[in-house]
């Protein structure tokens, strides 16, 4: 097909997809209480601030966090404490003393995928409470809090990553030249633990693809009893290297990232455990096919098992291993099938008797709470019905309880509830209508509650484990958001053409006149594990830039269709093998019914959307065109061939054998049907939706005969976050939208 050949163009043909840029024009003077770009992308944000690196201390009494003042070179961090029961607040560590013995303190900055997802801590509690490990680029530091000194554990040039505690406070693990190494606490004496590693095989150290796609933040785990560690080792060498151009080099310089493509190789990944005393290796056993994924690994509390969780290829069997590290024999103890896909969770949770365990399971087509025993017979089920259980949050043994994020009061809200062992007593314990993001003490008898409204930024309450509040830690208020006299969010819901329950939200004009016509900006991203109708405070930027264009005359509509999150893996099931179908259809649903409206001007309607939205603003502009006039998207993905194997075959299958699947779901083969104005954004440095899927689709275009506009940001990432870059997107956004819709 033409749009795989080499992408050779000519200067006269970039010259008619690619257009100058302007240099900004300056905003007119604003209204009073109307919403500028200038303010919505200058600081401080409207969003207010809640403060990084909240941590309990190990005695389950305070509760720490990093206040950071200064930029770049002049940024200084300091650690406070505050007391959960009466929020009063002190100084633990200042600045000087944070920064002493670490070589470089600033963090390097990354793209949010990949190993981007999980940003490193700035500092860890050693487990007894008397010292903090501080963490630079390059560096650790040994900070006493008794004698108010910091001692140097690690010094240097080279790059270090993911460093951990042992649970006996001896040593402080970490990842450096591809191998895992270990300092000692007391001397600050290295050693490695593993020897041979390189980027083509890592030990203990993650790639791009199992942190961005089966979400794992780490590739080592420490035994409780600290005398081992288990740990992957990622054989890459198969796996194809992707070029990432620095289009600011003179000499084309390119960094290489390992992404696996469908049908391609995916890394062969091992679990090994090493003993910390020294000694060789020991691998374990985890069957003898080696194109499969090992996406969790888990220590018993006795230390003397492992459990593996390994999934197949087609991502539609999941069974559960009980490994003997001593010998390396494994069992399998539980198996989970779907006939679409299977999601993972975090939810794993072995009791202290090591007997029992905690499991959650989309088995019934929503993710509940189940009790086994490491024989695989089910003990009990915890939850049940027709909503389904996000994480677990906390286990509290001598209490007898379960707690646990749930949708059971709606699905665009998040709650936390409580159940006993044997599925009895369940409550819920949060009662303000939002959402709730909890994060308990080691001892399960305190939590934080960071809430947030979709009209109210978040705050920070701590409370005892029965849901009484105890103090506010971070009320942020932002009393300037109320002099914009912003618009109210309507939550509703729509009934499908085929009678499906279809969740929505809008935002009309201040001062709506039901009698007059508006233009309709659709925000969608559509894909699986996310939604966008959530009673929640989502990204203050985008969330004022839709309130600003609603001052200026449009409504702002979303519906979370078929495929998105909150809902159970039932109302996921129908994307499979069809991306962008159910969606769609679903979108139309929404469209026709705004078009029934007599305040909506059906000939004025648009659509937008960012990464997974992008790809479904692409469908629409070219298979919905007599619906949507004017389209942007960001970063989107534009044939499947190109994305990563593990989510793309998810969902798709395997090729060559859903070759067809694949060619339906990409929505660069009807781009020939475009009619309406379509502007595209994307960063040549995006590492997960990479540059060339857009490239693709402009050589697509121009064999078809059409004109879309293109913006490119060199060396931006997935995101293209920086405020200079953001503010010259979102002005040139707005323009097109006015000039167009």
């Amino acid at each position: 097909m033409s749009h795989r050949a080499s992408l050779r163009f000519t200067a006269a043909a970039l010259s008619v997809i690619f257009i100058p840029l302007a240099t900004p024009s300056q905003e007119p003077p604003a209204a009073p209480g109307e919403i500028t770009l200038q303010r919505i992308f200058a600081t401080p944000s409207l969003g207010g601030h809640l403060n990084p690196g909240l941590a309990w201390s190990p005695d389950g009494k305070r509760l720490t966090y990093v206040e950071t003042t200064g930029s770049g070179k002049d940024t200084r961090h300091a650690l406070w404490a505050v007391d959960a029961a009466t929020g009063q607040r002190s100084l633990l560590v200042d600045g000087e003393k944070w920064e002493a013995g670490l070589a470089n303190p600033a963090a390097k900055a990354t793209q949010a995928t990949g190993l981007g997802r999980h940003a490193p801590p700035l500092y860890q509690w050693a487990p007894g409470g008397a010292a903090i490990l501080f963490q630079g680029p390059t560096s650790l530091a040994w900070y006493d809090l008794q004698s108010q000194s910091s001692r140097v554990l690690v010094s240097g040039t080279k790059d270090l990553g993911d460093p951990k505690i042992s649970p006996d406070g001896k040593f402080v693990s970490f990842v450096r030249d591809h191998n895992l190494w270990l300092v000692s606490t007391a001397d600050a004496k290295e050693r490695p633990v593993t020897e041979g590693g390189t980027e083509e095989i890592r030990k203990g150290e993650l790639d791009w693809v199992y942190p961005e796609e089966l979400d794992l933040a780490t590739a080592y785990w420490w035994s409780p009893d600290s005398s081992s560690i288990a740990f992957l080792e990622m054989d890459e060498r198969k796996v194809t290297q992707f070029p990432l151009v620095d289009f600011e080099s003179y000499s084309g310089e390119a960094e290489l990232e390992r992404y696996p493509v469908p049908g391609g190789a995916n890394p062969i990944v091992h679990v090994y455990v090493a003993p910390v005393s020294g000694g060789a290796p020991r691998l374990m056993d985890t069957g003898t096919e080696t194109n499969i994924y090992l996406p969790r690994v888990n220590w018993l509390p006795d230390s003397r098992h492992l459990a593996i969780q390994r999934l197949n290829r087609e991502q539609n069997q999941l069974d559960l291993l009980l490994v003997e590290p001593a010998t390396g024999n494994s069992k399998t103890i539980l198996t989970e099938k779907d006939a679409y896909w299977i999601n993972l969770s975090d939810d794993l949770r072995f009791l202290q008797d090591s007997n029992r365990f905690l499991w959650s399971s989309e088995r019934s087509g929503y993710r509940h709470l189940y009790l086994y025993d490491v024989s695989g017979k089910e003990l009990a089920q915890l939850t049940k019905g027709g909503w389904e259980v996000s994480q677990i949050d906390s286990v509290d043994e001598t209490g007898g309880f379960v707690y646990f994020t749930a949708t059971e009061k709606s699905p665009i809200e998040r709650h936390l509830y409580r159940v006993s062992f044997d599925g009895s007593h369940l409550s819920r314990l949060t009662k303000e209508d939002g959402t709730h993001h909890i994060l308990f003490s080691p001892n399960a008898k305190l939590y934080v509650d960071t809430y947030s409204n979709v009209m109210t930024p978040p705050r920070r309450d701590s409370y005892s484990a029965d849901g009484a509040k105890l103090a506010t830690l971070e009320e942020n208020r932002v009393p300037e958001l109320t002099q914009y006299h912003l618009s109210p969010v309507e939550f509703f819901t729509i009934q499908s053409h085929d009678g499906a329950t279809l969740y929505c939200s809008m935002i009309k004009p201040p001062n709506f006149d039901p009698s007059k016509k508006y233009p309709v900006l659709t925000y969608t991203y559509g894909g699986p594990h996310a939604q966008v109708v959530v009673n929640a405070w989502g990204r203050p930027s985008m969330f004022l830039w839709h309130q600003m264009l609603a001052q200026k005359g449009y409504i702002i509509f979303s519906l979370d269709n078929r495929g998105s999150y909150g809902r159970g893996h039932v109302f996921e099931e129908p994307i499979h093998l069809h991306l962008g179908a159910q969606e769609l259809a679903d979108q139309r649903d929404g469209a026709d019914w705004l078009r029934k409206q007599s305040y909506v001007d059906p000939n004025r309607m648009g659509i937008w959307g960012w990464s997974y939205g992008g790809h479904m603003t692409l469908h629409a502009m070219f298979e919905a065109g007599d619906i949507y006039k004017v389209g942007f998207a960001g970063g989107p993905v534009t044939d499947w061939h190109f994305y990563d194997t593990i989510y793309t075959e998810r969902y798709l299958g395997l090729l060559p054998k859903n070759e067809d699947d694949y060619e339906k779901s990409s929505p660069i083969n009807n781009a020939a049907n475009l009619k309406g104005k379509l502007l595209i954004a994307h960063g040549t440095g995006d590492d997960n939706v990479h540059y060339s899927n857009t490239l693709s689709l402009i050589d697509k275009l121009i064999a078809d005969g059409k004109y879309v506009e293109v913006m490119a940001f060199p060396g931006r990432g997935h995101g293209v976050s920086d405020t200079p870059a953001q503010r010259i997107l979102w002005e040139r956004v707005t323009k097109f939208f006015l000039d167009n819709l």
